[in-house]
Order: structure tokens, then sequence, then C-alpha cells
């Protein structure tokens, strides 16, 4: 495996764990302040908890992403100041 191999996986390593540490959080956050409201939703309002659950997944999908993206450049960014990379 050469270096530019190394780097790739490295970061998609990286990379995985902090979407995964990040989603546990939102899923934790969202089930503590969202999930009464949520369930009542489920309950009675069916269409509006589906409409409130897609909105849910698609900014879930965009911050978690924007989040990613942005520790990955602050941590590449880091790693190259340093001449580790």
């Amino acid at each position: 495996m050469n270096q530019e191999e190394k780097n790739t996986v490295r970061s998609f390593l990286l990379e995985l764990a902090i979407y995964a540490g990040l989603v546990i959080v939102y899923f934790y956050l969202v089930l503590t302040f969202l999930g009464k409201w949520l369930d009542s939703l489920f309950l009675g309002r069916r269409r509006a908890y589906a409409a409130a659950a897609l909105g849910l997944i698609i900014g879930q999908g965009v911050a978690l992403e924007t989040v990613t993206s942005v520790l990955l450049r602050l941590i590449r960014y880091n790693l190259r100041a340093r001449g580790d990379r």
C-alpha cells in the first residue's frame, strides 16, 4: 500500500469515526428534545409526522455533512501546519 492509499484510508476512517459520533449525539438530542412532540404527531397527525420526519432526515444529512466537512478541513489544516502529512 503506497502513501496516498494510506492517507485515503486514514482520512476515511477518521471521517467515519467523526460522523458516527455526531449521529449518536444527534439521535439523543432529537430523542430528548423532540421525542414527545414526535410521538404526539405520530399518534394524532400521521401526515404531519411524516413531513416532520422527512425534514429531520434532510436536516440531519445536511447538517452532519457540513459539520464533518468543516472538522476534516480543520484537522487536515492542522496536520499540514505541523508537517505530518
